[in-house]
């Protein structure tokens, strides 16, 4: 029963930490706290199943108190029942990727060979979709322009982060060339 406890806090951590709708994860908490509820009064507490009722009361505890988080960042149900036909915008990226949507699909796949992001845990897919919605980027085309990208002809097919790399340096040269002026 431990076990079974563990794994579901797990899940609930992961539910809570990897989904990006709020919704899905009040309405799924909600429903498996009616579940427990439920398991939890069908449950003698006098008989052999006093274990199995703590790990139940336990695992209802920790619903509650995440539900309890989650409400206060869920959108009232009102303001989407009023109008349903009104569609929900995301809220415009303080910060919006101005260059070509193919250097940052470059820039992505490099994050995600180097495995810089939750240890590389995380599907190329979510990765894309995470930075095109924190930069205000349309396109959903990411595997399209990797293939662009392998179909280049020169000795190095990653343009953008060459580029990339030259102004860095650069700037860096410059730099120490300052500190050298100062001294």
């Amino acid at each position: 029963m431990e076990t079974a406890y563990n794994e579901f806090v797990k899940e609930v951590f992961r539910l809570c930490s990897g989904c990006r709708d709020l919704l899905t994860v009040f309405f799924t908490a909600a429903y498996t706290e009616t579940e427990l509820q439920y398991l939890c009064e069908q449950t003698e507490p006098d008989t052999g199943e006093n274990r199995k009722a703590f790990y139940i009361r336990k695992a209802l505890s920790l619903l509650r108190k995440t539900l309890k988080r989650f409400q206060s960042q869920v959108p009232p149900l009102t303001s989407t029942l009023e109008n349903p036909l009104k569609e929900t915008s995301t809220p415009t990226p303080f910060l919006r990727w101005t260059g070509n949507a193919v250097d940052l699909v470059e820039v992505i796949y490099g994050l995600d060979e180097m495995g810089c992001i939750n240890n590389g845990d995380v599907p190329l897919g979510e990765l894309a979709a995470f930075f095109y919605t924190l930069l205000g980027v349309e396109s959903k085309e990411c595997y399209r322009f990797y293939t662009d990208i392998k179909h280049r002809k020169n000795e190095s097919r990653t343009y953008f982060m060459d580029k990339m790399r030259e102004r860095l340096n650069e700037r860096m040269r410059r730099d120490d060339e300052k500190e050298v002026q100062r001294r």
